[in-house]
This record gives C-alpha cells, structure tokens and sequence, in this order.
C-alpha cells in the first residue's frame, strides 16, 4: 500500500470538508458536524481495506464528548471493545519525554548535559563521513535525544532490507536489557554530529535508559510510578501476559501481495521478565488510557487533582527544534520534544489551528493535543502499511473546512 491516499480516500476528505458548514469560532473549535465526520471517516478507513476494525476518542475541557468504535466484522479481525489493547508503537515516544521532563522538574539534570555524563558508553561517538568514519565533533546531548537531532536514525536505513549484526535495532531477543542496546547504539556510527540536523529514530529507546540512572528505577517502574499510577492509566505497560495477550487486536496487513488478519507480527514480545523496553515503540495501551494521558497534556499537565508536569513544562515539550521535518508527507509539520507541532496550518489544510501538536504509531495509532482550547483525539487500529492521512484527516474531520473561516 502506499503512503497516499487510495482514490476513496481522497474522496472522503473532499466529502468532509464540504459537509462540515461553517468552522466554529476558537471557543468551540470543532466542525458542528464533526461525529458524523469522523464516522464515515471511520468507515471509509475499514471500507477501503486501510484498517480493520477502529476507535476513535475525542475530548475537550475534562470530558470524553465523542466515542465511535467501528467494527470491520471480517473473519481474522476482532471486534473493539472497552478490554482491547493496542500496540502504540512511536505514541510511546511522548511518554518517555514526559518522564523526561518530570525528572527535569526535579533538577536531575541539564538540557545540555552530555548523555556520556549518566551512560558512559557515548563518550566516544562516531560518525559517518562517505565511506568512512571519523571522531563525532560535538557530544551527544540530552536535548539532541530529546528532538531527534542526536544523529541517530532507524535501522535498517532501508525499508525490506535486514538489520546488520552490528545495528541498533529495537530487539527484546538480542538485547536483556537497555544498557545492552545503547553499548551496542554508542558503538555505530552516527549520520551526523549530535546536533546540526534531524533525523527520527532510536533517541527515546536510549532516553529510556536515561530514566533509568536519573530515577535508580527500571525504566517501567518509573512510567508506572510517575505516569500511569497518577493518571489512572491501568491497562498501560510494556507486558503482556497470557490474559491481556487475549485481548491483543489482531494485526491487519494489506502491503503488496498480503492481505489478511495476523497475531504473528508482533515484531516485540512483550516479555514479563523482558528489561529491554524501549521507550519509543515498546507500549501497549488502550483509547481509554490514553485519553487519559492526552487530558494531562491538554490541561497543562495536571488530571483529576494529580499534577504531573508544569505548564512550563508542556510548552518546552512543545518548542519547535527542527522545523518542516517531513515537507512532502506531513506539510507544516515542525518538531518539539518527539511530537508534531502545527506552525502552518494553511499547509497543514485541515482546518487546526497552529499549536496543535501529536504523533503516531506504526500500526495506525494517532493522536492530536489542541493545548489552547484543551481538547484532544485519539484514534487506535492496528495494521499496516502505516498510512500518513489518516492524522491529516483525523484533523479535518473534528475541525472541518477550512475555507469557512
């Protein structure tokens, strides 16, 4: 499948915007129409083999004002319910920045500190230089991990191609623990020096291991103490066991050749006695949860009475490092701290105003944090190939045309 949207698709976002009407004023952000948008968004999605069964949440000043679960009713899928769990892939990412930032609050550390102050083994770096490797000219900060600017990328480079003997990928068979795989990560060249440019990949997985010194606590005790203990997020952990393991959805693939209903892509194993949990793709949560979490964030850090972060805090996770970072797939797009943040939104073309910020996960997980009006909305699938419109129009769905305005 590609990363475009199929014709029906397009269709369907066409469809949105001329049956949103005129776009509220900023005190009732959403389209009037927004859960019959998000319906037929949610039906489209199955209709057209992008997903299969689907959920979406959305939430604005402390209250769920919308839920929309759309069964797919295919043999191999599953039917969503309140117990379903769903692998959040990269929306991880945002967590372990906020266990980041709740250390930081403590005065555990310094933006530019070098991470080879707490994890010795990045004292050294390298980088690549055309066929060869020289010295890393700049060390290896803790802001660089914090916005992808730390040289690192995803390995393999390459989508199809296998991963070297010697790359750092996200491996709970390879690697016992974190401070396996960043001995192995601090061993390979960089892309670049820490730094001077931005590219995605493993910083959170190595941030992971961050907490982990900063805290003295393994790095999913510290989530659970810090995060999901506070927050109420129950169903949320790098584990599952037998019974939550049942109630694993089912992997939806349409890539190519292969279509159909999967539980043996997994690609982690969620072991119980696993402490490789990466803090970039290793959780598994529920909309519920998750919901849970985006509230936080969209009232200044703070949920039923518990604060987890400041308000100052939430707006250096949302300062924009690197800006236009995926032009052509996720136009007026910058980045903060591992999330999105709307600088354009004419570009972005869906209607959100600017400061809205989120991100994804690779089996079509997504979610939107709009701090100025405090709503949010996530959306859980699971499948594959990752699909880049559904965010853009997840967007223009809730905030409908933006040629009303």
């Amino acid at each position: 499948m590609s990363l475009t949207a199929p014709r029906n698709l397009v269709a369907t976002v066409i469809w949105l915007s001329l049956t949103a009407g005129i776009a509220a004023q900023s005190d009732k952000p959403f389209a009037p129409n927004f859960a019959d948008n998000l319906t037929t968004l949610q039906e489209d999605l199955i209709e057209n083999e992008v997903t299969g069964s689907n959920v979406v949440l959305v939430g604005r000043d402390g209250e769920i004002i919308h839920r929309s679960i759309r069964n797919s009713g295919r043999q191999g899928d599953r039917d969503i319910t309140d117990e379903t769990l769903f692998p959040i892939w990269s929306m991880s990412k945002p967590i372990t920045i906020v266990a980041m930032m709740t250390l930081h609050e403590k005065g555990l550390f310094d933006w530019n500190d070098p991470v080879s102050k707490y994890i010795p083994c990045f004292a050294d770096l390298t980088v690549r230089d055309g066929d060869s490797v020289r010295p890393a000219k700049t060390p290896l900060r803790v802001i660089d991990l914090m916005t992808h600017r730390s040289g690192f990328a995803y390995y393999p480079l390459f989508p199809g191609v296998p991963p070297r003997h010697d790359q750092p990928q996200q491996s709970q068979t390879k690697f016992k623990d974190l401070q396996e795989f960043c001995e192995l990560a601090a061993d390979y060249p960089l892309e670049f020096d820490p730094g001077t440019d931005y590219a995605y990949g493993i910083n959170q997985a190595i941030l992971g291991r961050l907490v982990e010194v900063l805290s003295g606590r393994p790095f999913g005790a510290y989530l659970e103490e810090a995060i999901f203990e506070p927050l109420g997020m129950t169903e949320t952990s790098f584990v599952l066991d037998a019974e939550r393991r049942g109630r694993f959805q089912p992997l939806f693939v349409n890539i190519g050749d292969l279509k159909g209903y999967t539980n043996l892509l997994d690609e982690l194993n969620y072991d119980p006695d696993s402490r490789a949990h990466f803090g970039g793709e290793g959780l598994v949560s529920n909309p519920a949860d998750y919901a849970r979490f985006c509230e936080m964030l969209a009232n200044g850090g703070e949920l039923d009475g518990r604060r987890i972060l400041t308000p100052e805090s939430i707006e250096k996770m949302t300062t924009v490092y690197s800006k236009d970072i995926f032009p052509e797939l996720m136009p007026g797009m910058d980045m903060g701290f591992s999330v999105f943040v709307i600088a354009d939104p004419g570009r972005d073309g869906t209607n959100a105003p600017e400061g809205v910020f989120g991100w994804s996960g690779y089996h079509n997980t997504h979610f939107f944090v709009d701090p100025k009006t405090r709503a949010y909305a996530v959306f859980m699938s699971r499948s594959r190939d990752f699909n880049f419109d559904i965010p853009r129009m997840l967007r223009a769905a809730v905030y409908g045309d933006p040629s009303s305005n």
